[in-house]
């Protein structure tokens, strides 16, 4: 029957264009239409990253409660974090319509959002009636017309210093022109610099954990540039990893030629890639959130074999119903009694080499 309900609602849904079906499903959470999906408390799923006590190791990506306005719901949901945003400082509309595409055979979402989003008075706003035990992420970008990006990012450190669990500085959208070219070493050293020292000058009582969102999309001289700079700042952690501009092994050949950055399915396998390969070039202490194409409990499981501690989802929720991520729970419950593991975490980096080996 819950089959049944899943299949009906994401026909529902379909029959309207992805951007209305969005505004959709945050209406229903709103008020309730999506009812909560509690998940058993396992000990073995809980992990303590970067100082954070996570119930359990999935989370929702940034990308999907933009304006922090469901936060709490989505926990409801059996997610063990959540992250709203991405968050500008001024208020910005994004990009022209139609800017989100479904690519159904692929089960692939491509996007060319822009950062559309009510800025940060309104996400602070609501943020200030969470919680504060929530386990609630807040991802900072910059405007598209900023005179001066890594100031907009120092002002969301300030701005969410006393209300976010942790941040996440993303530098890796492909929808705001230049965004990328932080990651270039030079640039992405000041502007760690920057933040994390805002970071510091607003702790307070808290140090609040900052993770660096990267692309898919990397060289290997790239990924050692990031690698260098991660470990040579106080960074908390990175999530790897952003929507990629690749369009290998699409069967919608006509959605493909849609410009954005493509997630979903067929992004498991680069963006695991990737998160292997940093794995490797950070060590085991950096805490990494592992995301890209995360549909089931054994994608789950198998970013957490490549070297992720966390994981994260969205795009696949598309296809798969809000009740994704019970499942994906349970399935990784039922994979520690199966192998008889004291944690979840027994499993992390068992396949590292694996994928680090293969080609980008």
């Amino acid at each position: 029957m819950n089959r049944f309900i899943d299949r009906t609602g994401r026909r529902a849904l379909f029959c309207f264009d992805p951007e209305t079906a969005h505004g959709l499903s945050i209406a229903a959470l709103k008020t309730g239409l999506v009812p909560a999906k509690p998940v058993r408390a396992d000990p073995r799923l809980r992990q303590t990253i970067a100082g954070l006590s996570f119930p359990n190791p999935l989370g929702l990506a940034a990308g999907y409660d933009k304006n922090a306005e469901v936060p709490e719901a989505i926990l409801k949901l059996g997610f063990g974090f959540t992250e709203v945003g991405t968050l500008t400082p001024r208020p910005q509309a994004g990009n022209d319509k139609p800017r989100i595409f479904r690519l159904k055979e692929d089960e692939a979402v491509i996007n060319r959002l822009g950062f559309n989003n009510e800025g940060h008075d309104a996400a602070f706003a609501r943020l200030s009636d969470c919680r504060r035990d929530a386990l609630i992420g807040v991802n900072i970008g910059a405007n598209k017309d900023s005179a001066d990006r890594i100031g907009d990012y120092v002002l969301g450190i300030r701005r969410f210093a006393a209300l976010a669990r942790y941040f996440t500085v993303n530098i890796s959208s492909p929808n705001t022109p230049g965004l990328r070219d932080l990651q270039a070493r030079e640039s992405l050293a000041t502007l760690l610099k920057a933040v994390l020292s805002a970071r510091d000058e607003a702790a307070g009582e808290r140090r609040v954990p900052v993770f660096l969102k990267i692309a898919p999309d990397l060289t290997e001289e790239g990924l050692d540039d990031i690698a260098a700079e991660a470990l040579a700042h106080p960074l908390d952690g990175l999530i790897v990893s952003n929507t990629t501009l690749s369009r290998d092994g699409l069967t919608d050949a006509a959605q493909a030629k849609e410009t954005g950055g493509l997630s979903g399915k067929p992004l498991f396998r680069r963006s695991t890639i990737v998160l292997a390969k940093m794995r490797q070039r950070v060590g085991p202490a950096l805490p990494i959130i592992g995301v890209g194409g995360v549909n089931s409990g054994e994608t789950a499981a198998e970013k957490i074999r490549a070297g992720a501690d966390l994981v994260q989802l969205y795009s696949c929720m598309v296809y798969h119903g809000p009740r994704l991520p019970g499942h994906i729970i349970s399935d990784l419950s039922h994979l520690c009694a199966r192998e008889q593991l004291f944690s979840i975490r027994d499993i992390r980096d068992t396949r590292t080499s694996f994928w680090a080996a293969e080609g980008l």
